[in-house]
Formats: structure tokens, C-alpha cells, sequence
């Protein structure tokens, strides 16, 4: 029984390749398709940022921000107009993913990304910190991510962290929202 197998396995073998010119056509015609396809989302993702020129430059950290109340690295996996999850935005470096690491003083939220542009949330421009699922085409469990929602020009902008160490959020959440009802509440009182 082994020997016709091995009779068999030695008769079959592989047509031999008599058109290579039309080969080498459906691979150079595939690599242009690839490569048009690439330049295409490319031109689209400029252009969303050419539609969001409105956006003002983002505020950069103060000299002295104050003493870190809280401190995190991670993951900054974009931002996304308030309450709409897939509206990315791209102007100003906003759409970029990369490592982060925030820290919550007095002053606000300093955001510093390494090999991407840092910005920094006023505590004044604070609105909101909540546990959420997604963020502009990522999408984790069910409470994976820190979306933080501030101010900036007349627009409500929700970013999206996801920090190393998951169980950091609900801290994050309760600094971040008790530090907004204490500057709420102080700006009633005046």
C-alpha cells in the first residue's frame, strides 16, 4: 500500500507556469490597486482634517500646573465630537493613536503623547470623565475605556484613554467628575 502511495505522490506534480507575463500583469495590477486604495484613505483622512480648520490650536500645559493629583500611562486612542463615537477628529493631531501619559492637577488635564502633539485641558473646560465602551473605531469591554469630554471653542470634544492598569478608571472617573462639581459649585457661589 506504501509503495503506490509513494508511486502516486512522485507522479502528481504541479503545472508548470507557461504564462508568466500574465502573472506578473495580475501582480503589478494587484499592487496598483493596493496602492490606490492606501493613497485614497490617505486623501480622505487629510481631507477630514482640512473640514475641521475650525478647530482652534489646542492649549498647551501652564509653567506650574500644580501637584499631580492623579497620574496615568497608557493608551490615547483618539478623540471624537461629544456623544458621537465614530465622528473622529483629525485636525491638530487629535486622530493620531499613541502612548499617553495624563496627569490630573488643580490646573487641569495635562495630556503629553509621546511622538504626537500634547494638549491640556483647562479644569475649567472640563465637562465630564465616564467609563465607555468605544471610541472612533475602537472598541473594547464594556467599561474598558476612560472618554474624558472637555470644551474646546464651541465644541464638546470626548477623548478616549485606556490605561495600563484597567482597574485605574473608576479612580479617574470620580477625580475627575468631583474635581468638575467643586469648580461648578465655586463659580455658583461668586
Amino acid at each position: 500500500m506504501t509503495g503506490l502511495a509513494t508511486r502516486l505522490a512522485v507522479e502528481q506534480k504541479s503545472a508548470e507556469v507557461t504564462d508568466w507575463a500574465a502573472r506578473i500583469g495580475w501582480v503589478i495590477g494587484l499592487a496598483l490597486f493596493v496602492a490606490l486604495v492606501y493613497w485614497l484613505m490617505r486623501e480622505g483622512w487629510k481631507w477630514r482634517g482640512t473640514l475641521q480648520n475650525d478647530l482652534p490650536e489646542l492649549p498647551t500645559a501652564p509653567d506650574d500646573p500644580g501637584a499631580a493629583r492623579l497620574s496615568l500611562s497608557g493608551q490615547y486612542h483618539g478623540s471624537t465630537t461629544a456623544g458621537q463615537w465614530l465622528d473622529r477628529l483629525v485636525a491638530h493631531g487629535l486622530g493620531n493613536r499613541s502612548r499617553v501619559e495624563l496627569t490630573l492637577t488643580d490646573a487641569g488635564l495635562d495630556v503629553v503623547r509621546p511622538g504626537a502633539a500634547d494638549f491640556f485641558v483647562p479644569a475649567g473646560q472640563l465637562r465630564e470623565a465616564r467609563l465607555d465602551k468605544g471610541i472612533a473605531g475602537k472598541v473594547l469591554t464594556e467599561g474598558g475605556l476612560l472618554v474624558v469630554t472637555w470644551a474646546h471653542g464651541d465644541r464638546l470634544i470626548d477623548s478616549g484613554f485606556r490605561s495600563d492598569r484597567a482597574a485605574e478608571h473608576n479612580e479617574w472617573v470620580d477625580a475627575v467628575n468631583s474635581m468638575i462639581k467643586t469648580d461648578s459649585t465655586e463659580g455658583a457661589e461668586r
